[in-house]
């Protein structure tokens, strides 16, 4: 059976994009247009992480298209931009903000992001913190070993923290069906006890990455 996206209450389990041409045949339908790629994936996942507000914020039509593609149960993970995660740019917080609640209620965490580059500034990361939307919802991924410890509400791939949602990037492929079973035996309590879980496999140029999706999807059924 493929999993729909209904199928597990408070898994939004999809892949990191999704405007693949590649996925043509094995995922999406050979013939399948760009403009229809999102539209096919919401009705095969819950969820995608979007990497393209990462490089640049797209226009606010473009927001609006994309929740008027997906159904209501959809859920979009958003990457926060670049300017501001490795260039510093906090005084673009707000405009992010606004643009990315144009999703509505398909708006789910925000991933932010800090370069391997970056060490730890704890005043910066409070500044940044401070300057978010306190409506939204937010994990970090810090990619530099001196980030550790510092206090956020959540960091990606955790089981722990204050946030009631958790986040993971699986980004190691491939996934054999036992580290898939592997992975849904140590999710389902999250969402046994209300959790929400968002969990986005890496993108490959063969569609392995949905297929991924598919199978923990069904797994956490």
């Amino acid at each position: 059976m493929v999993a729909t996206p209904a199928s597990v209450t408070g898994g939004y389990v999809g892949t990191s994009g999704f405007s693949y041409p590649s996925w043509r045949g094995g995922f999406y339908p050979e013939k399948a247009k760009p403009a229809e790629f999102l539209s096919f994936f919401s009705e095969r996942l819950p969820s995608v992480e979007l990497n393209t507000t990462f490089y640049g914020l797209p226009a606010e039509e473009q927001f609006r298209g994309w929740a008027a593609a997906t159904p209501s149960e959809f859920r979009f993970a958003v990457k926060m931009s670049r300017r501001i995660t490795h260039a510093g740019r906090l005084e673009l917080i707000p405009t992010f903000c606004e643009h990315v609640r144009l999703l509505g209620d398909r708006l789910g965490p925000v991933l932010v992001q800090f370069p391997p580059t970056r060490t730890r500034d704890d005043g910066l990361l409070r500044l940044l913190v401070d300057s978010l939307d306190p409506e939204l919802e937010f994990a970090f991924e810090f990619r530099h070993e001196s980030w550790a410890g510092a206090e956020v509400p959540l960091r990606i791939n955790s089981f722990h923290g204050e946030a009631p949602f958790r986040y993971f990037r699986l980004r190691e492929p491939p996934y054999d069906d036992e580290t898939l079973r592997g992975w849904a035996r140590r999710f389902r309590p999250l969402l046994e006890q209300g959790t929400r879980l968002y969990c986005y496999f890496k993108h490959e140029d063969e569609p392995t990455a949905p297929l991924y999706a598919q199978r923990l999807l069904e797994l956490l059924g």
